[in-house]
């Protein structure tokens, strides 16, 4: 359930009961042909999809990231790293002082690993909080599905085009790009980058049937509802 729709009394009154909450991260930046906003939506909606079930209430997301090999492409905003780190160490405050206890980060944003450095450091200042970084595109039942899909899979490409990412009017190529060149891609600067990745997909379909999106989906959600709902002791 989403903690918009709930108001402080009812905070008050299910954290007496439920120490359980989950804090969605993503990040605006360039997704090829389908929207800048493609991290913060799926983030959100497998945060929502799996929380509401089982009634843990889901923050609103935070909807930048730390993504500055995108910053050359109009739309992307970076937040420094040391501006992420903090304002979800500042989330995380009030979380706890809430009342919440074990919470989920939900990560749809590769780009924001580096700030589980922060987290792990918040836990040495929280001593009995319980937080698990959850990059939900690639947990281990996610990815063994995508593979099985198909397994040339990548930034902006099939896996990221659902019905909620994707715009309407805008066409997808049909062809299949190839991988870049990773190692390339990560010595050098955001132009070059720029030049080397061209459309924002790294490589691979543009778009597969959305049975196969949604049964990676379902995926997705049910591994995300079972990092939420256990293993907690």
């Amino acid at each position: 359930m989403r903690l918009a729709d709930m108001n402080w009394m009812q905070v008050q009154e299910h954290v007496k009961h439920d120490q359980r909450a989950v804090l969605p991260l993503g990040s605006t930046e360039q997704h090829g042909y389908l929207s800048l906003c493609v991290d913060l939506i799926l983030a959100e909606r497998v945060a929502i999809d799996a929380a509401k079930t089982i009634n843990v209430p889901v923050y609103p997301t935070i909807n930048y990231g730390f993504t500055p090999s995108f910053v050359d492409y109009p739309g992307t905003v970076s937040l420094r790293l040391s501006t992420l780190c903090a304002l979800m160490c500042d989330i995380l405050d009030h979380m706890v002082r809430t009342g919440f206890r074990q919470i989920v980060i939900v990560n749809g944003h590769g780009g924001n690993s580096p700030a589980h450095g922060a987290i792990l450091e918040w836990l040495d200042r929280n001593r009995g909080v319980q937080v698990k970084w959850h990059n939900w595109w690639n947990a281990p039942r996610t990815l063994a599905k995508v593979k099985e899909i198909d397994p040339l899979a990548s930034h902006a490409s099939w896996m990221e085009n659902l019905p909620w990412t994707r715009l309407a009017d805008v066409a997808m190529p049909a062809e299949r790009k190839p991988m870049i060149d990773i190692e390339k891609y990560m010595r050098v600067d955001p132009a070059q980058k720029k030049m080397l990745i061209g459309d924002g997909n790294f490589g691979g379909m543009y778009q597969r049937p959305d049975e196969e999106l949604m049964a990676m989906w379902d995926v997705a959600v049910d591994e995300t509802r079972a990092l939420i709902e256990g293993g907690w002791d």
